[in-house]
């Protein structure tokens, strides 16, 4: 049987085990070596690019920052950059003083009772526009100095209204504000004695017609093919008057019930559903106002109802009118008239740009159509006299009543 002998030490063993740990160390740390000068130099060259990228791109915006500034109206051109970018706010604040005289024309009576205005104020300043005013009341009879006529123009200011929105067409597209015409030559509102208030749109006008600028944005449409040529408008579709030489188109903004009402909607023809939805007519969609029939009754003829309730000419967390002082005066025809000096506090929507097509209306009735520039000249009158010592029916307080 043969044998083996093992003639090497077990320490000649161990030894030649370290030897290949070492050299398997050492390839290793050869590797690791190698790939870290590759990742340094590809390291360095990816930095390297992107300074000279940065030092490229900043040399262009130098050269480019030069050019810039080396133009004569460049502060012009940031200006008007600025205000186009903030345009919107700008409109959003802006307020129109022109409807004062509206406002006022439904404020102040002008029957038997009459208020005219001898100094005006109008503060738009504040959260809240104000009038303050001078002012004379004339009962119009005996006794000619009445408290009453003040009385009641105190509480009347509960009932007034305002009413805005936007007139639409057909389609319910909104009609620009500057394409509208709602005041004849003498500025009062258009209106038809038994059918209520219009506007004539002047839909030919640049950009007056919504249907005609959305059939015109159509970008692949082959001019050359004049099959790819939409039309814009339908000609009959739309019922033309001519007003002061513009061709117009009339648009009610008092509802026509009797027309518009259908039991059922018909496409093409004007419809009005009994929770006050108008479709297929242009009309005017109001922001304040809205129109309930009940048709329990008579089906084929309702009975509408007309609500306001949240456009309060003088807001309800207001106290109104303010009067400060009251006495008794002598009007420029010597009668006798009650002087006053008051203040109103108005909702801001009312002068707001934003909103368009205001107007006010009166407690007497559902519009106010009667702010003609005659009937403007009308509210302003010449201050009241004081009276004079020895005019007995002036200094008479049996006239003057209590406030």
């Amino acid at each position: 049987m043969a044998r083996e002998i093992n003639l090497v030490p077990d320490i000649k063993g161990e030894m030649i085990k370290t030897l290949k740990l070492r050299n398997l160390i050492f390839f290793l740390c050869v590797i690791v070596a190698i790939a870290s000068t590759v990742i340094t130099i590809l390291f360095g060259l990816i930095v390297g690019g992107q300074q000279l990228a940065l030092t490229s791109k900043q040399d262009a915006i130098k050269s480019l920052s030069a050019k810039l500034n080396s133009y004569s109206d460049l502060n012009d051109f940031l200006t008007i950059k600025d205000q186009l970018s903030n345009i919107s706010t700008i409109a959003n604040n802006k307020q129109v003083l022109s409807r004062t005289f509206n406002t006022l024309s439904a404020l102040l009576p002008t029957g038997a009772d009459k208020i005219t205005i001898s100094e005006l104020s109008v503060n738009l300043s504040g959260d809240q526009p104000t009038f303050s005013f001078d002012a004379q009341a004339n009962a119009g009879q005996e006794p000619f100095i009445d408290y009453n006529v003040l009385d009641s123009f105190k509480k009347s200011m509960q009932y007034m209204r305002y009413d805005y929105g936007n007139y639409v067409d057909k389609s319910g597209n909104t009609i620009p504000a500057y394409c509208i015409i709602e005041h004849g030559d003498d500025g009062s509102l258009l209106s038809d004695s038994s059918r209520g208030l219009y506007a004539f749109w002047t839909i030919d006008e640049e950009g007056c017609n919504p249907t005609k600028a959305s059939d015109t944005s159509d970008t692949d449409a082959d001019p050359e093919k004049e099959s790819d040529i939409k039309q814009t408008t339908k000609q009959d579709s739309y019922s033309y008057e001519e007003y002061n030489g513009k061709k117009v188109v009339r648009i009610w903004r008092t509802p026509q019930f009797s027309d518009w009402y259908k039991e059922k909607e018909t496409e093409g023809k004007p419809y009005m559903s009994l929770d006050g939805v108008i479709s297929n007519v242009e009309h005017f969609e109001s922001a304040c106002i809205t129109y309930t029939g009940d048709n329990s009754q008579s089906s084929a003829n309702p009975k509408w109802t007309e609500s306001n309730e949240s456009c309060h000419l003088i807001p309800a967390d207001t106290d109104g009118i303010k009067i400060s002082e009251s006495s008794n005066g002598k009007g420029a025809s010597d009668e006798l008239v009650l002087r006053f000096s008051a203040t109103i506090s108005l909702a801001p929507e009312v002068y707001k740009f934003s909103n368009h097509h205001v107007i006010a209306i009166p407690p007497s009735g559902r519009r106010n159509v009667t702010d003609s520039y005659v009937q403007i000249q009308a509210m302003f009158g010449e201050r009241a006299a004081d009276c004079e010592e020895g005019d007995t029916s002036c200094n008479n307080k049996a006239n003057e009543g209590e406030e």
